[in-house]
């Protein structure tokens, strides 16, 4: 698995404090502005703002990331989550390599590992095979299996990402998609820590829930 930030907000959390500000009745941009020159205070405010549940300013800051070697069992858990933007891979113009991700509870046992190695070379040869004699692509990838391997870019905006962090962060939540959360969450703290700052002190510090408001 690959996870990748492709870009983001400027000053991700200057940007949600000045719109914090505004909603608190600051008059003019230039009262915003002197408001937040301190990042320090733009940290503390903003923890304020979540922890009184304010949280429809952070939509202003967003994220796009690109994540790569999931499976198609991952992504259709992705795509659920619908206050977001999604571009992925397309198996009808990806013929050239079909990788399928093998789950842990798999590999580490030697005769599951076996199995799913003889499955999944048998359908690598009927795909293959369908497509020479003439089966269009569309039509041969129907006999892949969901643990196919794709590739996604994907934005979130902030808030989004908090209510994805907790739902597929939980320890109920399936193992891949919540080692791609993770991944994300690693990312977009280090560059705007505020934002997710209670969520990862939870979860990756603390080994808690993350908690639902």
């Amino acid at each position: 698995m690959i996870v990748s930030l492709v870009g983001y907000t400027s000053n991700p959390e200057r940007t949600v404090a000045m719109a914090g500000r505004l909603t608190r009745g600051d008059k003019s941009f230039a009262e915003i502005e002197q408001a937040t020159e301190d990042l320090g205070y733009c940290r503390s405010f903003i923890k304020r703002l979540i922890n009184n549940g304010h949280e429809s300013v952070l939509e202003h800051a967003s994220f796009t990331f690109y994540m790569s070697g999931i499976s198609r069992v991952c992504s259709h858990q992705l795509v659920r989550h619908r206050i977001a933007s999604y571009s992925q891979q397309s198996q009808r113009f990806n013929a050239a390599d079909v990788s399928i991700v093998c789950p842990s509870s798999i590999a580490e046992k030697e005769d599951a590992l076996e199995k799913f190695n003889l499955a999944c070379a048998y359908i690598k040869d009927v795909y293959e095979t369908l497509l020479s004699i003439g089966i269009p692509i569309e039509d041969a990838r129907f006999v892949l299996p969901e643990g196919t391997m794709t590739s996604l870019f994907v934005t979130m905006n902030a808030r989004e990402l908090r209510h994805f962090f907790k739902l597929r962060l939980s320890k109920h939540a399936q193992w891949e998609i919540r080692e791609l959360a993770k991944n994300m969450l690693d990312i977009v703290y280090a560059i705007a820590p505020s934002l997710f700052e209670d969520i990862y002190e939870d979860v990756i510090q603390n080994g808690k829930e993350a908690k639902m408001k």
